[in-house]
C-alpha cells in the first residue's frame, strides 16, 4: 500500500482498531470516542505524546505498538 501511495500519489483512509497497523501506515492520526474527535495530529506526535487521557489510555491498553519492519516492507 505505501508504494502504491508514493507511486500514484493515493491517499487513503483507515477505520481501525488495529493500533499496530494503523501505526505502521498512517501519516495524520485522528483519535475518536462515542463519535466526537479527541485528538489529532500527525500520528508519529499522537503515538509519542497523546495529549488527552483518553488517547494515553488507548494506546498504553495496547498489548505490543512496537511496529514489525518486515510488515512494513510488505
Amino acid at each position: 500500500l505505501r508504494d502504491l501511495q508514493e507511486k500514484h500519489a493515493l491517499g487513503y483512509l483507515f477505520v481501525s482498531h488495529d493500533l499496530k497497523v494503523v501505526r505502521a501506515l498512517a501519516n495524520w492520526l485522528i483519535v475518536m470516542r462515542e463519535g466526537e474527535i479527541v485528538e489529532q495530529g500527525p500520528a508519529r506526535q499522537v503515538f509519542e505524546t497523546p495529549t488527552t487521557d483518553y488517547a494515553r489510555a488507548l494506546f498504553d491498553a495496547a498489548l505490543d505498538m512496537r511496529v514489525d519492519e518486515e510488515f512494513v516492507r510488505q
